[in-house]
């Protein structure tokens, strides 16, 4: 893991676009990686922080990533982790908790007074993860409206 480091993207590379061909199908049965204007804007975008785990001893490979999502509410800042990815040939290495870490870490220095990720259930190793490094589970409803269907 010494040779692993987690850095903030700053453009949307070509090696970029190609590391999340291979991740996001890892990820994401029924989303498509992005484009590279969806990753500009991603990268570019002043409410999130795309982070990524990049193995300096194989040539900057792109291992894994995470994203996360600040905003400020009338009660303060609040953070959200979101689309986090280790590649399977990466997986147990500490790269997720590497991320975490340091998205956590980034979020304290925005002001936020919490994070939030949602995991699913059938994600146990992540889900060992998260609580391992102190998340907590909420008793709350987590709902979804899809803006993109007809009803």
């Amino acid at each position: 893991m010494s040779s692993v480091e987690i850095v903030e993207a700053t453009e949307a590379t070509p090696e970029l676009v190609a590391a999340f061909e291979r991740l996001i199908p890892q990820l994401s049965s029924s989303s498509a990686p992005p484009t590279p204007d969806e990753l500009a804007a991603l990268v570019g975008s002043e409410a999130s922080i795309l982070l990524l785990a990049v193995d300096r001893d194989a040539g900057d490979a792109i291992l894994g990533s995470l994203t996360l999502v600040w905003f400020r509410i009338p009660t303060g800042v609040r953070a959200w982790i979101e689309d986090v990815v280790v590649d399977e040939a990466a997986r147990g290495r500490g790269v997720g908790e590497a991320l975490n870490r340091v998205a956590l870490e980034r979020a304290g220095e925005l002001g936020a007074k919490t994070v939030d990720l949602t995991s699913r259930p059938k994600r146990e190793a992540a889900n060992r993860l998260y609580q391992r490094i102190g998340f907590e589970p909420r008793d709350t409803n987590v709902y979804r409206y899809r803006v993109d269907e007809e009803r």
